[in-house]
């Protein structure tokens, strides 16, 4: 009997965690709710911050988080050949992220609500990357080539697929944002040694981007 209290508690810690702030909703609900919310810039310090915070799991069944959803889609459009982007790049730090699927046909625009990568290949490919945040950065990194990615849709039904090529590296580019990691830093951190490369990368393995 203790344990199944004690399971509740955490459960509805759980829920409350994930219910949205009002300054959150404020932001979610500015202007027109069916235009871009405008993306946050490492130029700016205060957005700077947030781009720097760690994001947390969001009610997908929350109205509010169907409009997020739909905004951060205007904002990504109204980009000039952006191909993903994360909520904290609209001021929201949530679990949130939308991904062109150039491993689809049509290359559709999805969008994924707490998504977790539970596993990685240790094969790495090396390409070329920017960021809608950063300002004239582009540079190259190492991504695994194949993941296995966990999420849940606007009705909190639960998935689970395995990704691979540059679709994959899109993923994990959207998904460190959520940890508050941007390339600028990434780069830093490997030019300092801070962290060991992992050098897997073969010519055979590239991806045109």
């Amino acid at each position: 009997m203790k344990k199944l209290s004690i399971l509740f508690i955490l459960f509805i810690g759980l829920i409350n965690a994930q219910k949205l702030t009002s300054t959150e909703i404020s932001i979610i609900n500015q202007g027109d709710i069916n235009s871009a919310l405008p993306i946050f810039q490492t130029t700016d310090e205060n957005q700077h911050k947030t781009l720097l915070s760690l994001s947390t799991e969001i009610d997908p069944t929350d109205p509010n988080t169907a409009i997020l959803v739909k905004r951060m889609k205007e904002s990504l459009l109204s980009t000039d050949g952006g191909v993903g982007i994360a909520a904290p790049q609209v001021g929201i730090n949530r679990k949130i992220i939308w991904v062109q699927r150039f491993d689809k046909e049509g290359e559709p625009l999805e969008y994924f609500i707490n998504p977790v990568i539970v596993w990685k290949s240790e094969l790495q490919n090396l390409g070329p990357e920017g960021d809608l945040s950063i300002p004239e950065f582009r540079d190259q990194f190492y991504r695994s080539k194949v993941i296995q990615l966990e999420y849940v849709d606007l009705k909190g039904q639960k998935y689970s697929e395995i990704v691979e090529g540059f679709t994959a590296v899109i993923f994990q580019h959207e998904i460190d944002h959520l940890f508050g990691i941007l390339i600028s830093d990434k780069k830093e951190k490997e030019m300092n040694d801070s962290y060991m490369k992992v050098d897997a990368f073969k010519k055979s393995d590239s991806v045109t981007r």
